[in-house]
């Protein structure tokens, strides 16, 4: 028989797998639920946060980024027009690092929204879409490259034969790592020297070591999830989403499971003053959770 203990809030369930191994209170504050700060949208994405804990975030079917200020828990609308922008993430300088889908490039923003087409394609080809990106300290960047179809694109042909893991250096450099199903949210951190990738088709989620100058170890299984976005605490536990977070420990297994009462959790990650409030997109909305545990730097 599991060993199955559940904690239950209104709007809110936590599943603890493990309750002999794992204490709620040192990552939870009691009572206290996720908090829907805005339903204004068609589909929220790709959260991240800048260097002072402000969590920006894509509605790609309108074409726009937003972010919430932690100061006042006000949504702001940042950026129209951002090439259907889907995951982002901020580089070691504060720009806004976006997977620009609609004509398969990779975007570079300013605080004062001036834009840059980083690259749109590799070895002459264009690329399918490309998702989800994590930016290391050296100025490189490890993105996925999956194929989603969107009604909003235009005379779109097939150019590549394959969705890939790729890594791009500081120089300019893109290189093809590995190649999946359906590649899709990724995270890193060079503090623990890890790099995970879902692989959401296939329902499977992977790490690989990081070896330093784009180079991994090879693949190893996670666990037996796929995920459209992630991040990692400070503890190096993995947060996958779907239907609401899933939390997993470092061996990989599933530790809470914390409830949205949404169709779908897209992508998750962690922000505010003191870096310690889960922000989750899903669906048409935003929520936020203050935590006792900090999103990893």
């Amino acid at each position: 028989m599991k060993n199955i203990c559940t904690i239950v809030g209104i709007g809110l369930v936590f599943a603890l797998v493990n309750c002999q191994s794992v204490n709620s209170s040192k990552m939870f504050y009691e009572g206290v639920q996720p908090e829907r700060v805005s339903d204004q949208f068609s589909f929220t994405e790709g959260p991240s946060a800048d260097k002072i804990g402000n969590v920006y975030f894509t509605d790609q079917p309108n074409d726009k980024i937003y972010y919430w200020d932690w100061k006042t828990n006000k949504i702001i609308k940042f950026l129209d027009k951002t090439g259907r922008a889907n995951g982002t993430h901020f580089d070691k300088d504060d720009f806004l690092i976006t997977c620009s889908d609609d004509q398969g490039e990779m975007w570079k923003i300013s605080k004062d929204k001036k834009v840059e087409v980083l690259f749109k394609g590799f070895e002459g080809k264009r690329f399918n879409g490309p998702n989800d990106v994590w930016n290391d300290t050296s100025g490189g960047m490890y993105f996925t490259d999956p194929l989603y179809e969107r009604d909003y694109w235009v005379n779109f042909k097939l150019e590549l034969s394959h969705k890939s893991l790729y890594y791009r250096d500081n120089k300019g450099k893109i290189v093809k790592l590995e190649t999946f199903t359906q590649p899709n949210g990724i995270i890193g951190s060079e503090k623990l020297k890890k790099l995970y990738i879902s692989d959401i088709d296939a329902g499977k989620t992977y790490v690989y070591d990081i070896l330093g100058n784009g180079k991994l170890s090879p693949k190893r299984l996670f666990c037996e999830m796929g995920s459209d976005g992630m991040t990692l605490d400070k503890h190096g536990n993995l947060y996958l989403t779907g239907d609401g977070v899933h939390i997993f420990n470092r061996d990989g297994k599933k530790i809470y499971h914390i409830s949205i009462p949404e169709k779908w959790t897209s992508n998750v990650t962690f922000g505010g003053e003191n870096n310690d409030v889960l922000f989750i997109t899903a669906s048409k909305s935003v929520y936020t959770f203050p935590m006792r545990v900090r999103g990893i730097k």
